[in-house]
């Protein structure tokens, strides 16, 4: 026989022994399904949404050059504290303080200009005094046309002048330009904190920084006293978190510790617009939040850019009747039955349902057992917890449901006969239930 034949048989076998199993464990050999049954109880449950993201300081200041030049003075190394104002490093002078030198020598020439133009006027002035003198004692000794040209002659110095003071005005305001360019040279720290990045070298040459280019961006000043972690969520979940929320953040490099924080901020618009993402949207891509949770005394070695995983408590439910998350599953409308309940909610769920007629949708319920069958009971549920979801109605504390196996109660049908599956280990804890429902 062909090894590629014994090979088919073998795995033709092995799948014929699992469906004889399956079909054993769903029909117990006329025992009925065996399933594991767990009672309905009272439980505190917690709601959370779970992400991941990054840590970063909650003030953070990168440092770009207004003015392009060589390095020559570098004070300051990647770890150090600043004080605002602190000099960090200089930038070569010598072509903007020649600048500053020639926009002084275009003031005094200015100033120069504006005083000769105004000797100018007070000359045409007089000059016109002594026209007009003239001509009101003797018109035969000054024309009118020499009076004339003298007033104009007059009247144009004084425009002269205007010009000049505006000369003034725009040589002063170059000077100023000069000055301001000359004292970006040096670049002083903008705030209390340390240095968190340093991306130059003495010699090296600073460039004018630009939004979109970061090799212009020289270094990075923090305040690490107030840190935060950055985590994306889900469009889904994000309805459901608020500012004010508590957080539990672990940081990967503190695998011992656990962090608290509380949602300080919540992104009106997500991380990449639909209208950005184009096709790749339409494709079927989640779209996700960033949620900012600032933490509670973060500790001073911890560093920018560390990756995190946040747990944002959403709501809590002390001592809420929980059923366990696996045993809620989905039926027809149509294929339920009502059955005999002490709670009069849970009654009038499955009466409902039972007259439904012939609508084909479908609810959610649990198995009920009720001596020794499975029946479909439809459940309101509220939160979600890890291993328990809150119910809201269709259940009693009275009540037992099936919990498992999954693979029986996605086949199982109301009114099967179940028998409980033997166990020595109890499912679950009845306290303290923790939910996640996160990305």
């Amino acid at each position: 026989m062909k090894k590629g034949m014994k090979i088919g048989i073998g795995v033709g076998a092995l799948v014929g022994i699992v469906a004889i199993s399956l079909i054993a464990a769903t029909r117990g050999d006329g025992d009925g399904a065996s399933v594991r049954i767990e009672a309905v109880a009272t439980r505190d449950l917690v709601a959370t949404v779970t992400a991941s993201g990054w840590i970063r300081p909650h003030r953070r200041v990168e440092v770009q050059a207004d003015i392009m030049g060589r390095v020559i003075e570098l004070n300051v190394k990647e770890g150090d504290n600043v004080q605002r104002g602190q000099v960090l490093l200089r930038i070569d002078p010598t072509q903007f303080e020649a600048a500053v030198s020639r926009a002084q020598a275009a003031v005094s020439e200015a100033l120069a200009r504006e005083a000769q133009t105004r000797a100018n006027l007070l000359q045409a002035e007089r000059a016109y005094e002594r026209f007009a003198q003239l001509a009101t004692s003797s018109e035969q000794l000054v024309s009118r046309q020499q009076l004339e040209e003298s007033e104009t002659q007059m009247l144009v110095q004084r425009q002269l002048l205007t010009a000049a003071g505006f000369g003034v005005q725009q040589a002063r305001s170059a000077l100023e330009e000069a000055r301001d360019r000359l004292s970006k040279t040096v670049i002083r720290a903008p705030m209390d904190g340390m240095i968190t990045r340093l991306n130059v070298e003495e010699g090296s040459t600073a460039i004018v920084g630009t939004t979109n280019n970061p090799g212009s961006i020289l270094l990075t000043v923090a305040d690490l006293s107030s840190m935060e972690a950055v985590v994306r969520v889900d469009e889904t979940d994000v309805p459901d978190i608020h500012v004010g929320d508590s957080a539990a953040v672990t940081i990967d490099a503190f695998p011992r510790q656990q962090f608290t924080g509380r949602v300080s901020e919540i992104s009106y618009s997500s991380v990449r617009s639909p209208l950005q993402q184009g096709a790749t949207t339409q494709g079927g891509q989640a779209i996700d939040y960033e949620i900012v949770i600032t933490l509670d005394n973060p500790p001073t070695s911890l560093r920018s850019d560390l990756s995190v995983s946040a747990d944002i408590v959403t709501d809590k439910r002390p001592g809420a009747l929980s059923i366990p998350i696996i045993a809620l599953t989905v039926r027809e409308k149509s294929a339920t039955q009502p059955i005999g309940n002490e709670d009069p909610a849970a009654q009038a769920a499955g009466e409902e349902a039972a007259q439904s007629g012939g609508k084909k949708e479908d609810q959610e319920g649990v198995f009920v057992v009720r001596e020794g069958k499975a029946v479909f009971v439809p459940v309101a549920v509220g939160i979600a917890g890890q291993e328990y979801f809150e119910v809201i109605s269709g259940v009693t504390a009275q009540d037992t449901v099936v919990a498992g196996p999954y693979e029986v109660i996605r086949t199982l049908e109301d009114g099967q006969a179940v028998r409980p599956m033997p166990t020595t280990t109890p499912t679950g804890s009845t306290s303290g239930a923790t939910a996640s429902r996160g990305s």
